[in-house]
């Protein structure tokens, strides 16, 4: 039999907080990140607005020397995995170390460090190219610059599969605990591509909402007016850790990981399969894998990134869950709609999200929803938090190329722990 997996510690960072209780208090009161972009200064640009972290200040995790050597997204990265590690009260020692294991993965990287070196290259040729440019900018520093600060010597990866990298990030490190090759793994993914090549860049592709004139109300998954994402930044971290490992040690449990479920679309490399048929097929994977019905389930949090996806997921949920989600029981929300889409990192907040909702019983809603699309069928929750009693949580990431991901979270309850 499996091993069971549970979480025991979670740090989030985006554009509505720094921290765990920040982002859900926010996001409970309907707070929206979005806003003119600081970071750079984007007139002329097509979009001018994102969901920035605001005030961040990596010298409150980083000495100032460090720090230089790494982009924002490794940033982002110790932020939230510092405030996950203290919540879990894990001490990584040397008798433990092995068994300790760093998961996290990024869609794109160091983008900033990316365009300045282009720059420094260009005005200066190769000699003004940054020694530490690839080490600041490839997908994996985030997980072995972790690895050695805080001594984990277990199993480490990184994904890279787009806006799902969080999600498989979080899925495959449930699995090498439950094979055995971990106690104990620091799960997540982070992005920082609020940067003028990647804004330009999906604003070319007409990916993004151009309501630069009213950005507080320009993510509205579901809604009939929806124009385009907006895109995030930050950086979602869980601490899953085995079962008996974490009542051994004492540790609070926050939920069990369940189920985990993948697919691809085969279809096209940005657009969605029809009717969300590999949504389809990676949702009853995780129902499987969790050996639970759809019925069992009370909430998703959906991929819901404001745009025409919205109706292949909300077709997709229909298909799976049926008269359990058309009759409204399956309650639904879109909560990129104030933290924005983090790409990369959207699968593991998304993830601390859902954890919150279990704990707390209460569902984050989907702001600006004024009118749902007429193939928007479903209860997304609108604008308002509500109380929820329910078991089961399950949450979606889809990224680019067609990748699918689906994580199944279970409310912990510490009599008969369930």
């Amino acid at each position: 039999m499996a091993r069971r997996v549970v979480i025991t510690g979670q740090g989030l960072v985006c554009g509505v907080g720094h921290t765990a209780p920040e982002v859900w208090k926010n996001l409970l009161d309907g707070v929206s990140g979005m806003a003119p972009i600081q970071g750079f200064d984007a007139t002329g640009f097509p979009v001018t607005f994102a969901a920035e972290v605001k005030n961040f200040d990596p010298l409150q995790f980083l000495e100032k020397k460090e720090a230089r050597k790494m982009g924002r997204f490794i940033h982002f990265a110790f932020a939230a995995t510092q405030e996950a590690l203290a919540q879990s009260g894990l001490q990584i020692t040397p008798e433990n170390a092995e068994r300790v294991g760093v998961f996290i993965g990024s869609g794109i990287g160091g983008f900033e460090i990316i365009e300045r070196e282009h720059t420094n290259l260009m005005n200066g040729g190769p000699r003004k190219i940054s020694p530490f440019f690839i080490p600041a900018t490839i997908v994996n520093m985030a997980a072995g610059q972790i690895s050695i600060r805080y001594g984990a010597q277990g199993p480490i990866s990184a994904t890279a599969t787009a806006c799902a990298t969080s999600s498989n990030s979080i899925g495959d490190s449930m699995r090498l605990i439950q094979h055995g090759d971990a106690d104990v793994m620091i799960a997540g993914g982070a992005e920082a591509a609020v940067t003028p090549m990647s804004v330009g860049g999906f604003a070319s592709m007409k990916a993004l909402s151009t309501r630069n004139d009213d950005p507080t109300h320009a993510c509205r998954p579901f809604d009939k007016d929806r124009d385009g994402f907006v895109i995030g930044e930050g950086a979602g971290i869980l601490i899953l850790e085995e079962l008996e490992h974490a009542k051994a040690r004492g540790a609070k449990i926050l939920a069990e990981i369940v189920g985990y479920g993948m697919s691809a679309d085969a279809y096209h490399m940005t657009s969605v399969a029809p009717e969300g048929k590999g949504a389809q097929r990676a949702m009853r994977a995780a129902l499987k894998d969790a050996g639970i019905s759809p019925e069992q389930v009370g909430y998703i949090n959906a991929h819901a990134t404001s745009t025409q996806a919205d109706s292949n997921e909300s077709q997709a949920i229909e298909a799976v869950f049926g008269e359990h989600a058309t009759s409204h029981k399956l309650k639904i929300s879109g909560t990129k709609s104030m933290h924005g889409h983090l790409l990369g990192g959207a699968g593991g907040l998304e993830a601390g999200i859902t954890v919150m909702a279990l704990e707390n019983q209460k569902l984050p809603p989907t702001v600006n929803l004024v009118e749902a699309s007429p193939d928007c069928r479903l209860d997304y929750v609108p604008n308002k938090a509500i109380d929820c009693s329910f078991e089961y949580a399950l949450s979606n990431s889809f990224g680019f190329g067609g990748i699918n991901a689906t994580l199944i979270l279970r409310r912990w309850q510490e009599q008969g722990s369930l």
